[in-house]
């Protein structure tokens, strides 16, 4: 079940842009990007528990009602931890959140944030090792009743989650313990989700790698023989030029699918329906009003040729499309979630502020696993009666 909201987060949207955009500067000091991410999950907070308060006091406390109307129930299980919560006046040290409210927490990711869904984001509970295989060498020809022969076991190959973690903060307010289990459940798995997302997308999009302790995201590239990670450079640019017949969106397009369909080594891959483009929000409007037309019974349709998915992230620069096959990029959160308190004293009266760990990593399989595209979008309007 998705976590619902009778209104917006509009404070902490507003303080999660302005982060978003000193992230991205490069002139941005160390001190601006520590005070404006305080500043965005401050707004979280103080939004979050408004809204719960607020609505606390006007739902009926009734489970099956509650039920009904889509809202938070919980487990037996997750009922008796989150009452022991309350009790003891906040969470004990190294406690680990229950396995139902864990999954809750993954589908309220995907599900509220499509990026993380189309990149394919994997939870793997405790497990903090991740095996795939090759299935082009996961294979081996021979005689009937003769050896098995072929390098099988070179085909599998094993990551690490456990090398990288994500860190979320959360000031929990005494009054919020006063309001019941369902609430408190809601108001740390909302805390997750949110931070979690905005830690995840850069990551997976942006990531420095290894040497800055990051994932290495889908708009990096990294040297075979150093292992230097370096940002991609374009590959080039889509106009989405209007045509008669779409020959020119249609042949644009073309050409992206044509390179993504051999990996880094000049080897074929099947990429139809499995290729996802990322803008960001702003840019994401000028790629729908170049792609949406009118039919003959009035009705305004988008789409764009070969079935790309389009997905909006506010982790992709201006002017800037980012391409990429699905299930090339290794994505997982493992470990559970750990939370502990802070050990700093921080001015908070009426409050606790915990720390919520869990162990993540991202890196693509190899640098054709993304490609980045300019974006030169044009508008021009035609003076009345031309």
């Amino acid at each position: 079940m998705v976590i619902k909201f009778t209104g917006g987060l509009d404070n902490f949207e507003t303080k999660k842009q302005a982060y978003m955009n000193l992230v991205k500067a490069e002139n941005s000091s160390v001190e601006e990007l520590s005070n404006a991410f305080d500043e965005m999950f401050t707004a979280l907070q103080t939004d979050l528990t408004e809204k719960i308060t607020s609505e606390a006091k006007n739902e009926v406390h009734d489970a099956q009602i509650l039920a009904a109307r889509g809202q938070n129930v919980l487990t037996s299980t997750e009922r008796k931890f989150f009452n022991e919560v309350i009790a003891s006046g906040g969470f004990a040290e190294d406690t680990i959140l229950p396995i139902t409210t864990q999954e809750r927490v993954f589908e309220d990711l995907v599900t509220e944030h499509p990026l993380l869904d189309a990149i394919g984001l994997k939870d793997l509970g405790a497990i903090t090792r991740y095996i795939y295989s090759d299935a082009n060498k996961s294979y081996a020809w021979g005689a009937l009743f003769g050896e098995i022969k072929g390098q099988i076991s070179a085909s599998f190959r094993e990551e690490q989650i456990g090398q990288l973690k994500l860190t979320a903060f959360a000031v929990i307010p005494k009054d919020m313990l006063e309001l019941g289990p369902e609430y408190v459940e809601r108001y740390v798995r909302t805390v997750l989700v949110e931070s979690y997302s905005v830690g995840l997308e850069y990551g997976l999009v942006n990531g420095r790698g290894p040497a800055q302790n990051e994932p290495i995201g889908l708009m990096k590239d990294v040297n075979s023989e150093t292992g230097a990670v370096t940002t991609k450079t374009s590959t080039g640019t889509l106009t989405f030029a209007p045509s008669q017949y779409g020959e020119v969106v249609a042949g644009e397009l073309h050409d992206v699918i044509k390179a993504l369909t051999t990996d880094a080594k000049g080897k074929a891959r099947k990429v139809l329906n499995k290729v996802v483009m990322v803008v960001n929000p702003i840019d994401a409007i000028s790629v729908q009003a170049r792609n949406t037309i009118q039919t003959a019974n009035g009705q305004w349709v988008t789409a764009l040729p070969y079935n790309i998915q389009v997905v909006e992230s506010e982790e992709i620069p201006d002017s800037k499309a980012l391409f990429f096959v699905k299930d090339t990029y290794l994505a997982a959160i493992a470990g559970g979630y750990k939370i502990n308190k802070f050990d700093e004293t921080l001015a908070i009266e009426d409050a606790r502020l915990y720390t919520m760990k869990q162990f993540a990593n991202g890196k693509p399989k190899d640098n054709k696993t993304a490609l980045v595209y300019d974006l030169n979008i044009s508008f021009t309007t035609e003076p009345a009666g031309a």
